[in-house]
């Protein structure tokens, strides 16, 4: 079955977690995407936080499955005029160097749109191309400081938090990945390619604009709440049995209906008429109350049986599932949001697969690539390059 972006070709200049993720996510749709890496040692992301020197890192198995991976050396001359001439018959280019690297190579967006005028140039900084801060290096740390999410997370009084997901990072190539879609749309209607830029700390802002809408009637800045919603609806993690590290869930009741059910459900109808809690305003006076009743029932049952009942109930629930819990969870399997691939050196790799579901071309996750295993066939395809001339060009220090 075809793939969704079958015959879209990217050449991959990314590295890290922000590009890759954006790369990714076109890989997973069915884009062929060319993975361009220094030769030796590859993008940095192969190698960080790896276990085992010389063994492509999980991180990087994590964030470039269904790839090929060349090797180029984009400092030379002769890497950069083979770098041109794949430019010329590429849909997309994707790179989120430091400001500045590629124009330093020659290789920069003004050059590469008159080779190719089709060609949908993405670039990805810490904070753009332009403005005050746009020569500063950033990480998803950095982009979730500076976007605002650090600012309401954690508990009232504390120090502000850094967000377990990296949305600064992930988050960002997906907001990467729907403007270099919206770009390429457009282009089929108009011929003509466009520059694509996404900034780490505005994807970040965007994430959180519902969160922080208290400063709108407060004029004040948004404040750190813990688990719990500001607006009075019950909403809080409540402990269950048998009382571990992650033993707990999340539960939401947004209207009277849900508050009802709820409480049937723990065999307390009687909560749901007392005074205390039947007003929101109320309601906030006479929280801790409230979250002691429900962990009295919840307290008794693991989070995956209070999962059950208040799903089954309509009382919008989840188990709190730490990470070996997701990679084991039979949902997600039966979904194939995890997957289990097979790596050429580290064998049967489970991971995330893709959480997108085309009901005409579903995803099909592939293993990470090896630095440059696909040289031979990428520049065969693409250049016409003989088994002799790689070898030439492999002694020279260009592939």
């Amino acid at each position: 079955m075809e793939k969704a972006l079958a015959g879209v070709k990217v050449l991959d200049l990314t590295q890290f977690e922000a590009g890759t993720s954006c790369t990714e996510m076109l890989a997973w749709l069915g884009a062929n995407v060319i993975k361009v890496e220094p030769p030796k040692m590859g993008e940095q992301g192969r190698w960080l936080l790896s276990e085992k020197p010389g063994v492509d890192s999980h991180y990087f198995m994590l964030l470039n499955a269904n790839k090929r991976s060349i090797t180029l050396n984009l400092k030379s001359e002769q890497g950069q005029k083979i770098f041109v001439e794949m430019i010329k018959q590429v849909d997309i280019l994707a790179e989120n160097y430091s400001l500045g690297t590629l124009e330093s190579w020659g290789l920069g967006y003004d050059r590469l749109r008159e080779i190719n005028p089709r060609l949908i140039y993405l670039t990805i900084k810490g904070f753009g191309t332009y403005g005050p801060n746009s020569k500063f290096k950033s990480f998803d740390m950095i982009a979730q400081a500076t976007g605002g999410a650090m600012s309401i997370t954690g508990f009232p009084g504390s120090p502000p938090l850094k967000p377990g997901p990296t949305i600064g990072d992930t988050g960002t190539g997906i907001h990467a990945a729907t403007g270099v879609l919206a770009a390429y749309i457009q282009r089929e209607r108009t011929g003509k390619g466009q520059k694509v830029e996404v900034a780490m700390q505005e994807a970040v802002f965007n994430f959180v604009r519902v969160p922080t809408m208290s400063m709108y009637i407060t004029n004040e800045p948004s404040p750190r709440v813990g688990n719990r919603l500001a607006s009075g609806a019950i909403g809080d993690i409540y402990k269950c049995a048998p009382g571990g590290a992650n033993d707990y869930v999340y539960m939401l009741c947004t209207s009277p209906e849900m508050f009802e059910a709820m409480c049937q459900t723990i065999g307390r109808p009687d909560v749901f008429e007392d005074p205390r809690f039947k007003d929101r305003r109320e309601r906030v006076k006479y929280i801790e109350d409230l979250t002691r009743i429900i962990e009295d029932w919840t307290s008794q049952r693991t989070k995956h049986e209070v999962m059950q009942l208040m799903g089954t109930a309509g009382v919008p629930c989840g188990a709190i599932l730490d990470s070996l819990e997701l990679l084991n969870d039979p949902h997600m399997k039966e979904r194939g949001m995890v997957v289990t691939v097979d790596h050429p050196v580290r064998g049967k790799f489970t991971m995330p697969g893709c959480p997108i579901k085309l009901e005409d071309s579903p995803a099909e996750v592939t293993a990470a690539p090896l630095l440059g295993q696909h040289n031979g066939e990428v520049y065969g395809e693409m250049l016409g390059l003989s088994p002799t001339e790689l070898e030439r060009l492999k002694q020279e220090g260009i592939v």
